[in-house]
C-alpha cells in the first residue's frame, strides 16, 4: 500500500501576534496569508483542556508555510530552545547575501542577534562563510547563513 505525504507546514507558538507578524514578515519578507480564529471545537488538536481561543496566521515564503499560533485565552508556557542539541524543533534556517544586514533588519522588528553564535569559517580558496542565530520576539532561534558561492 502506498502513501502519499506531503509538507504543509510548520508551527510556531507566540505570545504576541503583531509582534511576531512585524519579525517574519517585515523582517523576513514572508507574506501574510489565511488567517483562522479557532476555538474549544479544536481543544483536541491542540493539546489543551477547556476553552479554547486561538488565532492561526499563515506566513509564507519561498514555498515554506509558518503557522503563527496566539492563544488568546489560557496560557502559554516555557521557552523555546536555546541550544541545537535540546530534542525537538533546534531552528528555521535561511541563506542570505549579508548576514549582518539582515541581523540588523530584524534586530529593528523585534529580533536578538544572539552573539556568541556568531562564527565565520574561511575556506581553503580563501572564500567565507558566515553564521549567526537571531531570536525572535519570543526567543525561537532563526539562523542566518552566507555559504561562500551562494
Amino acid at each position: 500500500m502506498s502513501t502519499n505525504v506531503s509538507v504543509s507546514h510548520v508551527g510556531i507558538c507566540v505570545s504576541d501576534l503583531e509582534r511576531s507578524m512585524r519579525f517574519y514578515c517585515d523582517g523576513l519578507g514572508f507574506a501574510p496569508g489565511i488567517r483562522f480564529d479557532v476555538g474549544s471545537e479544536f481543544a483536541a488538536t491542540l493539546e489543551i483542556d477547556g476553552d479554547a481561543k486561538v488565532t492561526s496566521q499563515f506566513v509564507s515564503r519561498d514555498g515554506l508555510s509558518i503557522e503563527l499560533l496566539h492563544y488568546a485565552t489560557g496560557s502559554v508556557h516555557g521557552t523555546p530552545s536555546a541550544s541545537r542539541n535540546q530534542l525537538g524543533f533546534t531552528h528555521l534556517s535561511l541563506i542570505v547575501d549579508d548576514v549582518d544586514a539582515v541581523a540588523a533588519r530584524l534586530v529593528e522588528h523585534g529580533g536578538r542577534v544572539v552573539e556568541p553564535t556568531r562564527t565565520r569559517i574561511e575556506n581553503p580558496d580563501g572564500s567565507v562563510n558566515d553564521f549567526v542565530f537571531v531570536a525572535d520576539p519570543d526567543g525561537v532561534r532563526v539562523e542566518l547563513m552566507k555559504l561562500a558561492g551562494s
